[in-house]
C-alpha cells in the first residue's frame, strides 16, 4: 500500500490545529487568572471551569482510544459480542456513583487530588505507597494509547507506528506542559466534536457496503460467523460480573475523574458534570457498537483486506480502522482515522496531567520539599510531565506487553484504592495500621490469583478454576473479592489496634503511628531530629 498523502495532510491539519487549541488556552488562562495559585491553576483550573468545558472534558477523558476501539472490538468477537460491553454502562453508572457519594466529600475540604484524603487519614508513608499503584496505571495507559494510535496509522496511512508515537507523544506533552488542565480541557472539546461527527459520517459507508450484510439479521442469525449480539454463558457469569463491578467502582478511584469534578466552580455543577457526562460516555459508544456489528456481518473475502479475516490473523484489536479502510471511500476512511487519533489524544493529556499532578502536588509537596515555593512545585510538575511522557513512549514501542501492564495496574487500583478512599471518606476512625494492612492483604490476593498474559502463576485457584492451554483461568470474581476483603481489613485492623492501644493491652509507645495521640512517639521523633539535625514528624502530624 502506497503512502496516503491526502490522510498525512489531514492528520497534520489535526495535530496543528490541536496544538494551537491548546497553547491558545494556556496564553486564556493566564491572562484572565494572572492573581491565581499557578499550581492549583494547572491542577484543576483555579476551580473555574464552567459546566460546558467541564461536560466535553469529563467525557472526553473516558471517551479514549481503547474505548471505541476496544468497543468495537468486543462486539466483533465471536466468543464476546455486544452482551459483553460492559464499558458504556459500567462507565456511565461510575460516573453517576462518583457523582452522587464523592463529589461532596471531596469538595468539601478542597482537595486538589484523589491522594490527599489518603495522606490526610493515613499519613505520608501510606501515601507515597498508595500513589504507585495509579501512578503506574496512568503511565501504562497513555503508553497503550500511544501504542494504539501507532499501530492505527500503520494499517490507514502506511507510514512507521514509531512516527506515529513521537509525534503524537510530543504534541500532548508540549500543550500539557504549557497549560495544564485548561489546555488539556479546551483541546478536549476539539477532539470530541472530531470523534462525534468522524464515526458517524463513516457509518452509512460502512452499512451499505456490498460486502456487508444486514445487522439486523446477523444480530441474532449465523453468517460468517455466530450472531454478534453475544451471549453469556453460565459457567462465565462470575467473570462477566467481576468485569463489571471493576469498571463500575474501580473508575472511580483516578485522578482525571476527580481532576474534571474538583475544577468546577461549585459542587452543584461539579455533580451535573458528572452524571452529564456518565451519558455522554453511553451515547460514545454507539458508532463503536455499530461498526463491531458491520465487521462481524462482513464478508472479507469481498474486500481489499481478503483472507483469511482479521479474526484469524490475529488482529481482531484493529477492527475498527480495518473496516473504516476496506469499507469506506478513501477520503472517508481519513474522516475516522481523526476519530481515532482525537479519542487517543484526549485520554492521553489527561493521563499525562493526572500523573504529574500527584507527582507535584502530593510527594514533591508533600514528602519531598514542604517549604518548597508555588513556582518550584509547578516547575517540578512540569519536569515529570516529560519524564512520564517520555518513559510511556518509550513503553509503547513494546505495545504487546503495555496492555497488559496496563490492566494489571487498572486492577490494582480497584483492589487497592477504592476500598482505601471509602475508607478515608466514610470511615474516619480507620487508621495507618488498618491501611497498611489492607494494602498488604489486596496486593498480595491480587498478585497470587494470577495473570497469564504476564505469565504471574496463580497461586490461589478459586472456585472454578480451570487449566486452559497450561495456565489457570479464574472465573470467580476475584477482583472484587479481592477488592472486599481490602475493605474489611481495613475496618477490622483499624478497629482492633484502636482498642488494644486505647485500653492499655499495648503498650502505648509501640504506637508508632501514633493513632491514639500519644506522647511517646513524638520524644522519640524529637530525639531522632537532635541526632540527625533535620525536622522528623510523626505520621500524624504529616496528615497536616
Amino acid at each position: 500500500m502506497a503512502l496516503n498523502i491526502l490522510g498525512l495532510v489531514s492528520l497534520s491539519v489535526f495535530f496543528t490545529l490541536t496544538l494551537a487549541t491548546g497553547i491558545w488556552a494556556s496564553w486564556k488562562s493566564k491572562k484572565n487568572h494572572q492573581n491565581s495559585n499557578p499550581t492549583e491553576m494547572a491542577i484543576v483550573g483555579g476551580r473555574n471551569i464552567n459546566v460546558f468545558i467541564g461536560l466535553f472534558t469529563a467525557t472526553a477523558t473516558w471517551v479514549g482510544g481503547a474505548y471505541i476501539n476496544g468497543t468495537a472490538e468486543i462486539v466483533y468477537l465471536p466468543s464476546k459480542g455486544l452482551l459483553w460491553v460492559q464499558a458504556p454502562v459500567g462507565f456511565a453508572l461510575s460516573l453517576v456513583i462518583g457523582g452522587f457519594f464523592f463529589v461532596n466529600p471531596m469538595r468539601s475540604k478542597n482537595y486538589v487530588t484523589v491522594m490527599d484524603p489518603l495522606q490526610e487519614t493515613y499519613g505520608n508513608v501510606m501515601g507515597s505507597l498508595l500513589f504507585i499503584p495509579p501512578l503506574l496505571g496512568e503511565v501504562f495507559w497513555f503508553a497503550a494509547i500511544l501504542a494504539s494510535l501507532g499501530a492505527t496509522m500503520r494499517v490507514i496511512l502506511d507510514i512507521g507506528g514509531s512516527l506515529a508515537i513521537i509525534v503524537s507523544a510530543c504534541t500532548v506533552i508540549l500543550y500539557t506542559l504549557l497549560g495544564g488542565l485548561y489546555s488539556v480541557a479546551y483541546t478536549d472539546v476539539i477532539q470530541l466534536v472530531f470523534i462525534t461527527l468522524s464515526l458517524w459520517v463513516c457509518i452509512p459507508f460502512a452499512l451499505v457496503n456490498s460486502a456487508t450484510e444486514s445487522i439486523y439479521f446477523t444480530a441474532t442469525h449465523q453468517s460468517d460467523q455466530d450472531p454478534w449480539i453475544g451471549k453469556i454463558e453460565k459457567q462465565y457469569l462470575g467473570r462477566w460480573l467481576d468485569d463489571f463491578f471493576y469498571l463500575m467502582l474501580g473508575s472511580i478511584p483516578w485522578q482525571t475523574y476527580f481532576q474534571r469534578v474538583l475544577s468546577a466552580a461549585s459542587p452543584g455543577e461539579a455533580r451535573l458534570i458528572s452524571y452529564l457526562s456518565g451519558f455522554g460516555c453511553f451515547l460514545m459508544a454507539i458508532p463503536s457498537v455499530l461498526i463491531g456489528a458491520v465487521a462481524a456481518s462482513t464478508d472479507w473475502n469481498q474486500t481489499s483486506y481478503g483472507l483469511p479475516s482479521p479474526l484469524e490473523r490475529g488482529e481482531s484489536a484493529m477492527i475498527l480502522p480495518l473496516v473504516l479502510h476496506c469499507l469506506c471511500p478513501a477520503y472517508i476512511s481519513i474522516a475516522g482515522l481523526g476519530a481515532i487519533t482525537a479519542a487517543a489524544m484526549s485520554s492521553a493529556d489527561s493521563a499525562l496531567l493526572s500523573a504529574s499532578s500527584m507527582f507535584a502536588h502530593n510527594i514533591y509537596r508533600k514528602i519531598l520539599r514542604k517549604k518548597a515555593t508555588e513556582t518550584e512545585v509547578l516547575w517540578a510538575m512540569r519536569t515529570s510531565m516529560l519524564v512520564f511522557g517520555a518513559g510511556a513512549a518509550g513503553l509503547a514501542f513494546y505495545s504487546s506487553s503495555v496492555y497488559d501492564l496496563w490492566f494489571l495496574s487498572g486492577e490494582l487500583v480497584y483492589a487497592l484504592l477504592f476500598p482505601q478512599l471509602c475508607c478515608a471518606l466514610f470511615a474516619p476512625h480507620t487508621n495507618t495500621y488498618g491501611s497498611a494492612a489492607g494494602f498488604l492483604v489486596g496486593l498480595l490476593l491480587r498478585l497470587l490469583a494470577g495473570e497469564p498474559a504476564l505469565s504471574i502463576p496463580a497461586i490461589i485457584c478459586y472456585p472454578g478454576c480451570s487449566l486452559v492451554d497450561g495456565t489457570y483461568s479464574q472465573v470467580f470474581p476475584f477482583k472484587t473479592f479481592t477488592m472486599l476483603l481490602t475493605l474489611g481489613t481495613i475496618v477490622a485492623v483499624s478497629y482492633l489496634t484502636e482498642v488494644l492501644f486505647q485500653r492499655n493491652l499495648l503498650p502505648r509507645r509501640w504506637d508508632v503511628c501514633n493513632t491514639t495521640g500519644g506522647t511517646s512517639t513524638l520524644i522519640a521523633l524529637q530525639q531522632m531530629e537532635k541526632w540527625m539535625g533535620s525536622p522528623v514528624v510523626s505520621l500524624e502530624e504529616s496528615h497536616t
